[in-house]
């Protein structure tokens, strides 16, 4: 595969519907090598104003129909966004030697979908990350919590959207999370196990890098605000808003963390047999004692494939297709050195259950040809409905992201944006970037 040239024109599958795969498919429609663009079947308003929907729901159980769709279709390429298809093993199942895909085998994608297996990975490699445990029973885990004084953060095991994790503040905390894992099962089979940790205190970033199996190229850094309300309260969700470049990290943090995280990562699981190609992505807590890896993730974050790819310049196609193709080090690109905010704009109720179906109004259309333009809405939630009316089907509706001349000015136009952005119970955070963000002090 790695001989294998990108050619003049490539069809190309984009799989996952929300907010990133918008991003994404933006910067791939700019590609002069793209030929046709086909999205879920299920995606988002913004993904079919550029691309064409698959016929049919992309499932794994329908293996051999969907080689048969892929041959017809001539998919030369395939970019996988979401975590859910790398770990149901995707990449394993279609990828074939004229047929890259973009994203790790289901075993690399592990470091995701396995949290346990991560952290294993991490005391094997000396990867600085927080101490804990891994509990298998109920038992067990509540009686480690119990016996602990110091706050804890517990994590159940499995996928569950970035909404698996609590940080509690004493051991009641501790053990209602525990329960909510192990004996509520609210996150089904994914907390059937959980890791349970030392509470890190610092500021969180998200650290991305493309691999080839060998080459590891680092992306600029961002933030990622998780939790619901304002002031960094409330529940945990799969991402408030983001920002991009954070200024805590220098070049010279960015190579200390690619030598000591990303490189002893893609080292330890080569030596067990397994060689990742994709996206690897570390959430990183700055300690006093130095970053720490909180979790690894195995494709682009969302919102941090927002403002990543408002800020990114070059030809993402092929830059994906080199990765994939393990010749990484002849890509070629950059990013813009505006600062990128993005503020996510959610319905009621989000994290929890949502209604769906409202209008949306103040969407900016987006299609390849909006280069120039430093305002975006790109659509994570959203669906299509005739006569061309765009309504809420989730939790994250939309990503208001705009570029700035510094945080301050990028964070003040994307929460503006964000704003004009209509539909029955929409909300959201007004602060993203606050804990950057120095401002006077007014006179008494």
């Amino acid at each position: 595969m790695s001989s294998l040239p990108l050619p003049a024109k490539v069809n190309v599958l984009l799989v996952g519907s929300g907010g990133r795969e918008h991003a994404l498919a933006w910067r791939l429609s700019q590609s002069p090598h793209l030929g046709k663009l086909w999205v879920d079947s299920n995606a988002n308003a913004g993904l079919l104003a550029l691309g064409t929907a698959c016929p049919e729901e992309f499932s794994l159980k329908r293996k051999y129909y969907l080689e048969r769709w892929l041959a017809q279709e001539k998919i030369g390429f395939i970019v996988i966004g979401p975590e859910g298809p790398l770990a149901e093993g995707m990449v394993d199942a279609l990828a074939t030697p004229e047929r890259p895909i973009f994203g790790p085998t289901r075993a690399a994608a592990r470091l995701e979908w396995d949290k346990a297996y991560a952290k294993t990975v991490m005391r094997q490699t000396s990867i600085p990350t927080a101490e804990g445990r891994v509990c298998t029973t109920l038992g067990a885990a509540l009686a480690y919590v119990t016996e602990r004084d110091e706050p804890c953060v517990v994590k159940a095991t499995g996928l569950c959207a970035g909404k698996g994790v609590t940080v509690c503040k004493d051991k009641h905390e501790a053990i209602a999370a525990v329960r909510k894992c192990m004996e509520s099962k609210e996150f089904g089979d994914a907390g059937n196990s959980v890791v349970i940790e030392e509470k890190l205190e610092g500021q969180e970033v998200s650290v991305l890098a493309l691999v080839d199996g060998r080459t590891i190229t680092m992306l600029d850094t961002c933030q990622d605000h998780k939790q619901v309300g304002e002031g960094d309260t409330g529940a945990n969700t799969g991402g408030m808003g983001a920002f991009c470049p954070t200024p805590l990290l220098t070049d010279t943090d960015l190579q200390a963390i690619a030598r000591d995280v990303f490189v002893p990562a893609v080292d330890g699981l080569r030596r067990q047999g397994i060689e990742f190609r994709g996206v690897l992505f570390a959430g990183l807590m700055l300690t006093h004692a130095g970053p720490k890896v909180l979790e690894f993730n195995c494709r682009f974050g969302d919102p941090e494939t927002q403002v990543l790819m408002a800020r990114f310049q070059g030809d993402l196609l092929k830059t994906l297709w080199l990765t994939a193709t393990g010749r990484l080090a002849d890509a070629e690109f950059g990013f813009d050195p505006r600062t990128a905010c993005c503020v996510v704009v959610c319905s009621e109720g989000y994290p929890a259950a949502t209604q769906k179906g409202h209008e949306i109004t103040g969407i900016i259309p987006i299609d390849s040809h909006n280069r120039a333009t430093d305002r975006f809405t790109f659509q994570g939630a959203t669906k299509l409905e005739k006569p061309r009316k765009v309504v809420t089907s989730g939790g994250r509706v939309v990503g208001a992201t705009c570029l700035g001349d510094g945080l301050e000015d990028a964070s003040k136009d994307a929460t503006a944006l964000a704003g004009s952005v209509r539909f029955t119970g929409a909300f959201f955070r007004s602060d993203i970037g606050h804990r950057m963000i120095v401002r006077p002090k007014l006179a008494l």
